[in-house]
């Protein structure tokens, strides 16, 4: 189980476990789930409606769009802004499960609360990953930048697009898109943490049970807890990645109409007139899917690195006191 265990006969871990774990999960699920990624955000960033019944825009659905960036860009498309988002997975894994410990922790030991309660966790997830957001947030702009990006490229690769976006735009146009993110992330991040407790403890075997299949537990419960909380805070997610492209309308030019916000009420102002309330969700398959993976995967590679390091950790303290005796 994740976050502060005062129940738990190990020692409790150290922020510094708790980082690598969390940055080794957020590589491994980085590389497995980029493609959904990519298609989600050009899903996101289009304007036309996304229907493979009355298509209207470049996009129309999950197998054309992979049919079409395979036939126009290749393969390694669906690892566009690879680097940026690996750096940024490896980060925000980091930085939230980190934090997520330490504050579960602090609760337990100021507080009344139980630190393994599902709204405890829903606070303290929230919370950690709005520090990671922060933390992260231009390479999160990156990523946007250069996924949404076809050919030919506007960014040749990440130095060419950090130097030419703060030379043109600005260093405040790597935190384009952080109000709505902040105002998403809290309870997106918060409810991933809480169904994944309240998962969790309904997959529990029985105590008597000589297989916990504890892994395939967490895979599922992190997989359910991700498509939860995706469908209730996804509009937020648009209005972010709508934003986070403002300046970079000639690289979208050729993938449809392009459209200008001066914040998010007019984002948002915008969106509902010209697309209605269906516009609030394109690219909802994709990031389902998406969300199910990538939560399932972080919560299961956690989980896999924690016992890890624990059974490495047992394994030299075991061996420390026979040393004198094999002398």
């Amino acid at each position: 189980m994740v976050g502060y265990d005062p129940r738990a006969k190990d020692a409790p871990l150290s922020p510094e476990e708790a980082a690598l774990a969390g940055s080794a999960a957020g590589m491994v699920t980085r590389a497995l789930i980029s493609p959904f990624d990519v298609i989600k955000i050009r899903f996101q960033l289009q304007i036309e409606r996304v229907s493979s019944q009355k298509p209207e825009g470049k996009y129309s659905g999950i197998f054309q769009a992979c049919r079409c960036i395979y036939k126009e860009e290749g393969l390694s498309a669906f690892w566009k802004g690879h680097i940026p988002a690996q750096l940024l997975s490896v980060a925000f894994g980091a930085v939230q499960f980190a934090s997520f410990e330490f504050l579960t922790e602090v609760v337990h030991k100021t507080t009344s609360y139980d630190s393994q309660t599902a709204g405890v966790h829903f606070v303290c997830g929230g919370l950690a990953a709005c520090s990671a957001t922060v933390f992260c947030q231009p390479l999160d702009t990156l990523r946007t930048r250069f996924a949404a990006q076809g050919e030919p490229k506007i960014y040749m690769n990440l130095r060419h697009a950090v130097f030419t976006m703060w030379r043109s735009e600005g260093a405040l146009t790597f935190y384009r898109g952080l109000s709505p993110t902040l105002m998403a992330v809290f309870p997106y991040a918060g409810l991933q943490f809480f169904f994944y407790n309240v998962f969790k403890k309904m997959l529990a075997p029985a105590p008597n049970a000589k297989n916990s299949g504890g892994n395939l537990q967490s895979l599922l419960s992190g997989s359910g807890a991700g498509m939860i909380s995706k469908t209730i805070t996804y509009p937020f997610d648009l209005f972010k990645k709508r934003l986070q492209v403002g300046g970079f309308e000639e690289a979208r030019l050729r993938f449809g109409e392009v459209r200008t916000y001066k914040g998010l009420l007019d984002c948002t102002s915008q969106i509902a007139k010209e697309e209605g309330l269906r516009g609030f969700f394109k690219g909802l398959s994709p990031s389902l899917l998406k969300a199910a993976l990538s939560t399932g995967f972080t919560f299961f590679w956690y989980e896999f690195f924690l016992d890890l390091m624990r059974d490495l950790k047992e394994r030299r303290i075991n061996r420390i006191p026979q040393d004198p005796k094999q002398r």
